[in-house]
């Protein structure tokens, strides 16, 4: 079984601000959706990934994902998967929401996940989303800048999600009418900012 058996990570999307439903744990659903991604893991070589076709865009393909309406930086090497289409086929990311997971054993993991929510100027809820209550921690102050028009919140973590990738960042941002939330595992702390940095200055959403 691989060493480091992170493909999951997070959560994805749940109910919008004027839903008459019950509000779901979002514990419970970051538990179940990781729960179920372990359960799919071979015991031997990892399930091969689809490979997600960028959107034309006039922009270097290398290290670039395009896809539902946006694109982001990436490190060269790794490619995202959409996490909810490998949970339920019948339910892939979409404009709306989604949940993108990219990852280099064992160096590297990246989530990514958006939701739909007009008129929404704070990201910080969606950043809240994105980090496992119970394995990772804020360290260091949220850093919070408006950049090319986008409210961006950031922090560096440390995480016990594996004694490989102690340390990490996480971000969210706002981008027409959605919240973008990213989070990244690293080696060292010193290399989550940079990572950040690449894959925001790639930044580009459809508004």
């Amino acid at each position: 079984m691989p060493r480091l058996l992170l493909i999951p990570i997070l959560f994805l999307v749940f109910l919008t601000s004027c839903s008459s439903k019950t509000t779901p744990d979002p514990n419970l659903v970051i538990q179940q959706a990781i729960a179920q991604t372990l359960a799919a893991v071979p015991a031997s070589t990892p399930v091969p990934f689809p490979t997600p076709y960028p959107s034309p865009t006039p922009l270097d393909l290398n290290g670039l994902f395009c896809e539902s309406q946006f694109c982001i930086g990436h490190p060269p090497g790794m490619a995202f998967y959409d996490h909810l289409a490998a949970l339920n086929p019948q339910t892939p990311s979409q404009y709306s929401n989604g949940f993108l997971v990219a990852y280099k054993i064992p160096a590297v993991v990246i989530n990514l996940i958006w939701l739909q929510a007009p008129g929404t100027a704070d990201p910080q809820f969606l950043l809240d989303t994105v980090l496992d209550a119970q394995a990772d921690a804020r360290t260091g102050n949220l850093d919070v800048k408006r950049m090319r028009d986008m409210n961006v919140v950031y922090t560096p973590i440390t995480t016990i999600i594996s004694p490989d990738v102690p340390f990490g960042g996480a971000a969210a941002w706002t981008c027409g009418d959605r919240v973008f939330a990213w989070k990244v595992y690293v080696p060292n702390a010193e290399a989550a900012g940079p990572l950040f940095e690449e894959a925001l200055a790639r930044f580009s959403c459809n508004q």
